[in-house]
């Protein structure tokens, strides 16, 4: 399974535009070679570098998505209408939708990882980032990521 995006190539950086110092809109998904067996698919958008790359002290999340139809090849820039029967979680500002790079110190690295699931989730009403991994465990059958990296003023 591959996942890429037409804004950033992995392990370069990432637009101003899709930050909170531009638009703060997410950028273009797009994945291939999903398996057959995949009844769903999982997206996780996340920085380890928070808030200080030198010196980590937890992963933000930036975005949450579960439920995805498994025959669904991405998401639009700036996605406003999510595949039927996407479902979506809490990020780490406590909201659910995607919430941009932001870094308050250094140059993060924004992980946007796929995960082909070989269940279909329950409603989980809002989950966060531990309780959607919980729900996961066990039904994982491939996964794929692209990452970022920005840096306020870039």
């Amino acid at each position: 399974m591959r996942i890429s995006s037409d804004a950033f190539v992995d392990g370069g950086k990432i637009p101003p535009k899709f930050t909170c110092e531009g638009a703060n809109i997410s950028p273009a998904l797009s994945w291939a070679d999903v398996p057959q067996d995949a009844k769903s698919l999982v997206l996780i958008v996340d920085d380890p570098d928070a808030p200080d790359p030198v010196a980590p002290k937890t992963v933000w999340v930036h975005w949450l998505l579960y439920n995805l139809p498994a025959d669904a090849s991405g998401l639009a820039q700036a996605v406003e209408a999510l595949p039927a029967g996407t479902l979506e979680g809490v990020n780490d500002w406590k909201v659910t939708g995607y919430g941009g790079p932001c870094p308050p110190i250094g140059r993060h690295r924004y992980f946007h990882k796929l995960y082909a699931l070989n269940a279909l989730l329950p409603d989980l009403k809002d989950p966060d980032k531990a309780q959607l991994l919980d729900a996961m465990r066990g039904h994982v059958v491939a996964e794929a990521q692209v990452m970022g990296t920005y840096q306020k003023g870039d």
